[in-house]
């Protein structure tokens, strides 16, 4: 074999310099941007990290230094918290009677302790603040970070390894490169090491220009960051990216134990030990630490039931189960769902990964499957349909069963339906974010298209016991993780009760409705009036509809009745959008959704709850208007998660129009639907870890209760007048 010429060994090496310059810039780029990051944070969560020992008590100090009695003049003397010690340091301390200098040193590194721990537990939120500049420089940092990783992508781990590989090698090729009389003088273990080095160098340089490290070095030298209101509108629409970048680098406090479902000690192990390929997945989504355990989870434990409280990403979390599966090889992929999430399943699915997506629905159904079945993708079909469908090899690697309580009923067509696809897959994802712990018969159902052996080894014992029993029996096939638990960045939720009085007509349109025994006709009659200034309801609604607009603020307004919202729709003119009810086609409503979300002023989306409550996502708003209590409290708190959930970065606020002496107060007293009593039994009770449906109750057993007690009511105000 020839040795290289000079001229050509020389031009390898000019090449090998200026890929290790690549490397180094991706690696320095990248390095330069995650530390940005760290001290960005660092400035911008001192504030919160001072506001929460702000909230320490100087009894907490107390308990932790020897000699307390010393310390029990601090009150007196202006130390009321942690903040006030740390602020005072121990010139201040000293000054307090019997405090002396050791007391003072000791209760300052109390303090500090203290501190730190506040940091490190810290469940950080960057608030919707434009004018924040730490907040602001904390951004960019993440834009930055987030833009670098995307350029350098698979160039990130091998620039690491390419710049000092090159920065060993090309010195020992250097000789190479000699002239042929230079070369005549080389001992010939010199000339063979400096031709083998350099045959190296080329190895490595041909790579790396094959894999792009070039243009994607001379695109990092060039990033730029958007100016600032572009930028914290990027931040508004996409948040749960930012915090997922933070996350990667500086952590953000929340359970660990929570965010694994408080699984046994073996199924975290197995599910830590499984590795999540990421190739399918877009390269601008970056899963949260608990979305990578759900979706690993699912391949470990193979046919299980993902039961994420909603708006924890359960969608995000199957496809990337689904790419994970595609990026080693599977090709087939099912997911079922009901008709109302098909067109959303599809976009998901495009916007997330590169695996292809067909629609198993509709007119062109046949056509379609074929297509499917020929060059796979994830085949995206509804309950409705799936009887119809005639699967053939081959079998799908992954079905995904989304609102998973569809098919609780064994004896349903769809259930079998499913039943017999699931038996034929070689994994199961069912998704519901319905709590399982106490619908004991419902969650066996489910199970047995699972893995029958659990199934039928669970009892009404295991709820009965308690939560951590069913959470020891269920761990192999399920996996539930609530909001507060993982979610540490959600904003906060203010709930308010907006009390009003009749008028005159409004009153007029209740009594009749009363004395008629006409339960829905009374939970209307605020708003059965001819002008906006007649009932009080609407007054109220519009006067924070156009609060909320004057502040940027987008709001959503949900009623169960079609009237109410065309009087609502009227009253708010060009304002409103929508509505969205349950005879507005699925894809229309997520146009829009669409459409409220990219507007750029203020509006006011106008929905149907029972229609909007469910499968779509309404984060582009902060402000939920409820026009009446809802029969059943989950309704109304599937309608507020819509609104309440990841990718939200505002606080959402949540005003309940409420007549006293009225249907609306009944209702209230009956269900004790207040957020804080349903918040406290959902979520809280052992009985009722408990489904919604579980302080529901029927709708003709309330309404028969409450149209007595308001006839026997007003028939007394009449008598007493």
């Amino acid at each position: 074999m020839t040795a290289p010429s000079r001229r050509e060994t020389r031009a390898l090496l000019a090449r090998a310099g200026q890929a290790q310059a690549d490397a180094e810039t991706v690696t320095a780029v990248l390095g330069d941007a995650r530390a940005e990051v760290v001290a960005a944070y660092e400035v911008a969560s001192e504030p919160q990290v001072w506001a929460a020992v702000e909230k320490m008590s100087i009894e907490t100090v107390k308990d932790t230094v020897d000699g307390r009695a010393k310390l029990d003049e601090l009150p007196a003397h202006g130390f009321h918290s942690v903040a006030d010690v740390l602020r005072a340091g121990p010139g201040a301390l000293t000054a307090v009677p019997g405090v002396g200098e050791g007391t003072a040193r000791k209760t300052l590194h109390a303090a500090e302790q203290l501190k730190r721990a506040a940091r490190d537990s810290l469940q950080f939120r960057i608030a919707f603040d434009p004018a924040n500049a730490e907040l602001t420089r904390l951004l960019r940092a993440l834009y930055r970070f987030g833009e670098a990783r995307r350029v350098a992508g698979l160039h990130e781990t091998d620039a690491g390894k390419l710049a000092p590989a090159l920065a060993r090698e090309r010195p020992v090729a250097g000789p190479a490169e000699a002239g042929r009389l230079r070369r005549l003088f080389m001992k010939a273990g010199d000339k063979s090491t400096a031709d083998e080095a350099a045959q190296r160098v080329r190895a490595l340089v041909e790579a790396a220009e094959a894999s792009g490290l070039g243009p994607a070095a001379r695109e990092l030298r060039g990033l730029r960051t958007p100016k600032d209101r572009p930028l914290w509108r990027h931040f508004e629409q996409h948040s749960a990216d930012y915090y997922g970048l933070l996350g990667q680098v500086v952590g953000l406090g929340g359970d660990v134990a929570a965010s694994e479902g408080f699984l046994p000690a073996d199924i975290v192990e197995r599910v830590g030990a499984q590795q999540l390929d990421t190739s399918r997945l877009s390269e601008g989504l970056r899963l949260r630490g608990y979305q990578s355990f759900g979706a690993r989870f699912a391949l470990v434990q193979r046919r299980v039931v993902l039961g994420d409280e909603m708006g924890l990403g359960k969608t995000v979390q199957a496809i990337a189960a689904m790419a994970h599966l595609a990026a080693r090889g599977a090709t087939h992929f099912l997911v079922v769902c009901p008709a109302s999430v098909l067109i959303n399943w599809s976009r998901e699915i495009a916007r997330h990964s590169t695996i292809p997506v067909v629609s198993l629905h509709g007119s062109g159904r046949s056509r379609a499957v074929a297509k499917w079945r020929a060059a796979g993708g994830v085949g995206v079909v509804t309950f409705g349909s799936i009887g119809a469908l005639q699967l053939a090899p081959p079998r799908p690697a992954l079905l995904v069963v989304d609102e998973a309580h569809y098919v609780k009923n064994p004896g349903a067509k769809r259930s079998q339906a499913v039943n017999r696809v699931a038996a034929a897959s070689e994994r199961v994802l069912f998704l519901t974010g319905t709590p399982m712990e106490n619908r004991i018969d419902e969650f066996r159902n489910l199970i047995e298209h699972l893995r029958p052996e659990i199934a039928h080894g669970m009892g009404p014992e295991h709820a009965a016991i308690g939560v951590e029993a069913f959470r020891r029996a269920a761990a192999p096939v399920y996996l539930r993780r609530n909001q507060s638990d993982v979610l540490t960045e959600l904003p906060e939720l203010v709930q308010v009760d907006e009390w009003e009085e009749f008028g005159a007509e409004d009153g007029a349109a209740y009594r009749d409705a009363v004395r008629d025994g006409n339960f829905m006709a009374m939970r209307r009659a605020a708003f059965a009036v001819r002008r906006p200034a007649d009932s009080a309801k609407l007054t109220r609604l519009l006067e924070l509809a156009r609060e909320a607009m004057a502040n940027g603020r987008k709001v959503v307004v949900f009623s169960y009745f079609r009237d109410v919202l065309t009087v609502v729709g009227a009253a708010l003119g060009p304002a409103a959008q929508g509505p969205i009810t349950g005879s507005t086609p699925v894809r229309d409503r997520q146009r829009i959704v669409d459409e409220f979300t990219a507007a750029r002023k203020p509006a006011v989306l106008v929905c149907q709850i029972e229609a909007a409550g469910v499968g779509v996502n309404i984060q582009a708003a902060s402000v939920v208007l409820l026009c009446e209590p809802q029969v059943k409290p989950s309704i109304e708190a599937q309608a507020i998660a819509r609104a309440h959930r990841m990718g939200q970065v505002r606080s959402v606020q949540v005003h309940r129009l409420l007549i006293a002496d009225s249907v609306d107060e009944r209702m209230i007293e009956l269900l004790g639907s207040k957020a804080q009593l349903f918040d406290a039994y959902v979520r809280h009770s052992t009985i009722a870890h408990a489904a919604p449906g579980a302080v529901d109750i029927s709708e003709v057993q309330l309404a028969k209760m409450i149209v007595a007690q308001e006839q026997e009511r007003l028939a007394g105000v009449r008598a007493a007048t």
